[in-house]
């Protein structure tokens, strides 16, 4: 089983790769998003975490469901608190993944692809076998973050700011995909990279 480590900074187009390598190559996408998600549901160990810590009224919406934007509010503001998020979150979600990738050996499957936004900050890069990291230029960078999330540059900046650069990144990856141009331009690095390094196996 190949396991390839996907990175890059915030709104780098991640999720463009992952998705091709799942459709063009059967890939299994475990994303470490989603089972942040999964643990921040009602009653579940991030849930439970982020309310002991801020209280109900601080970080719940009307359905008791966590508030997404409140939290990010309350961390991209104080370091402090996004190290204490960052300690928190990254051990479940870490034991997660995992657990996961110990099923997809035991199924049989030939590519996984970890799809992990702070592989590099969390200190991951050695549960891959490879990590490839989709680059854009900062600015690039900066602007799509503002459309995506609708912030402010200041608010878009802060939260760049709060990952390692993009440049350093890039300077520690094994496979380098530039998202800077088309969706077709990226693609077609995203098969020639794949098949490159498949092959030298």
């Amino acid at each position: 089983m190949k396991v390839i480590g996907l990175t890059g900074g915030i709104a780098s187009g991640k999720s463009t790769v992952s998705g091709f390598l799942r459709e063009k190559f059967g890939a299994v996408i475990l994303d470490a998003d989603e089972v942040a998600r999964e643990i921040a549901e009602p009653n579940k160990p991030l849930w439970k975490a982020f309310v002991s810590r801020y209280g109900k009224e601080k970080v719940l919406g009307p359905d008791g469901t966590l508030a997404r934007e409140a939290v990010a509010e309350i961390v991209f503001r104080d370091a402090s608190e996004r190290a204490w998020m960052d300690s928190a979150a990254h051990p479940l979600i870490k034991q997660r993944i995992l657990d996961r990738l110990a099923e997809c050996k035991e199924t049989g499957e030939k590519i996984v692809v970890l799809d992990v936004p702070l592989l590099y900050e969390a200190g991951w890069e050695k549960i891959p076998d490879e990590v490839w990291v989709v680059y854009v230029e900062p600015k690039t960078q900066l602007q799509r973050l503002m459309h995506r999330n609708k912030l402010s540059e200041a608010l878009a900046r802060k939260r760049i700011e709060s990952q390692i650069p993009i440049e350093e990144k890039k300077r520690r990856a094994d496979v380098v995909i530039d998202n800077n141009g088309t969706r077709e331009e990226t693609i077609a690095q995203v098969q020639a990279a794949f098949i490159r390094r498949t092959e030298n196996e």
